[in-house]
């Protein structure tokens, strides 16, 4: 390419990264925005989303997740364009890092997912199952965040109705959670699992009991990586299409990098 067309596509690809970053920073900062308004004045956002969450308690988790994510857009976003508006190579340097860095850690995390399923079960397991007893019942939080759970996904504790034995809510109220025994009440060990055998058998059947919907017996984690394998597709799909924008914009970033040195 001549001199005036290598220049042009320089200027081409820096307008373009610019812009994407700018779209990225101004995300970022609408979702930091939001998560700590959630954050300040859950209230009044339930008042106009009321029917996307079910508690204040959600909320509150939701706004500590949009902070982050919002953070670490906004960093992004502002490096990437910045960077590039300025011809900075430091600051392009950082983008490219920062981005690296994530994805890495996406890369790891799904090696993980892959790979040490049984391991991340053991690990889950070691940590939830003494908050379950120690806390269920007794943070109305986090029982109400474990019912809507439950309720939703169709389980029962983190492995199955065995994790709430010797705890808090069994000692207090004498039953297992009524989420156990396909919501009867009082829930005990014999009908929690009467409830798990027939659930089995009803997979097996042309049609279900109406009270016996979905594996209540099973654990949570395992019924959430049944939902996660089920939608793999999807979930494959986003996480690719993620993994291209950000492989396309540390390309970009290293093009304008080693452009400015020509320069």
């Amino acid at each position: 390419l001549s001199p005036g067309a290598k220049m042009g596509c320089f200027t081409f690809i820096k307008v373009m990264m610019i812009l994407f970053n700018l779209a990225i920073f101004l995300g970022g900062g609408t979702l930091l925005g939001v998560g700590i308004w959630v954050k300040v004045d859950g209230e009044s956002f339930l008042d106009i989303f009321g029917a996307l969450s079910s508690s204040i308690m959600q909320v509150v988790n939701v706004s500590y997740l949009l902070i982050v994510i919002g953070a670490i857009l906004l960093v992004i976003g502002f490096l990437g364009c910045y960077g590039a508006q300025k011809e900075s190579k430091c600051l392009l340097m950082m983008f490219f890092s920062v981005l690296l860095i994530i994805f890495i850690a996406e890369v790891a995390a799904a090696v993980v997912a892959l790979v040490f399923t049984g391991l991340a079960e053991t690990l889950l397991t070691g940590l939830v199952t003494p908050l379950l007893k120690e806390k269920y019942g007794k943070d109305d939080a986090f029982t109400h965040i474990w019912n809507v759970t439950m309720t939703e996904v169709d389980c029962c504790g983190l492995n199955n109705y065995t994790d709430f034995n010797n705890s808090y809510f069994y000692d207090t109220h004498g039953s297992y959670p009524r989420q156990c025994c396909a919501m009867q009440e009082p829930c005990n060990s014999m009908l929690a699992a009467e409830v798990g055998v027939e659930v089995r058998m009803c997979h097996t059947a042309t049609s279900c009991h109406p009270h016996l919907y979905g594996c209540l017996l099973q654990g949570c984690f395992k019924q959430i990586l049944k939902e996660i394998k089920t939608n793999a597709g999807v979930a494959g799909g986003v996480a690719a299409g993620i993994a291209v924008l950000e492989i396309a914009s540390m390309a970009v970033s290293m093009y304008l990098y080693c452009r400015l040195d020509e320069k």
